[in-house]
């Protein structure tokens, strides 16, 4: 997982530690949450999967594929 280091004023840090705190949540957990609001809020596709919805569309068929049995292989 990439890394990156933040800088935060003294009195942003406080207020993050006391709502992690409050939420029973690291920082890392916070963080992860604004960054998928972050995201939603400017429509950006979080993963793979959401972004080949999209670019499907809404109208396209999902199709399940069904467990069956496998064919035997032939011996030749």
């Amino acid at each position: 997982m990439p890394g990156k280091q933040v800088q935060l004023d003294e009195e942003t840090w406080r207020a993050l530690d006391l709502l992690a705190r409050d939420q029973m949540k690291d920082f890392q957990e916070l963080a992860d949450e604004a960054f998928r609001d972050l995201l939603r809020k400017y429509g950006r596709p979080r993963d793979l999967k959401e972004a080949l919805r999209r670019s499907a569309g809404e109208m396209a068929t999902v199709h399940r594929l069904r467990p069956g049995k496998r064919k035997p292989k032939r011996a030749d």
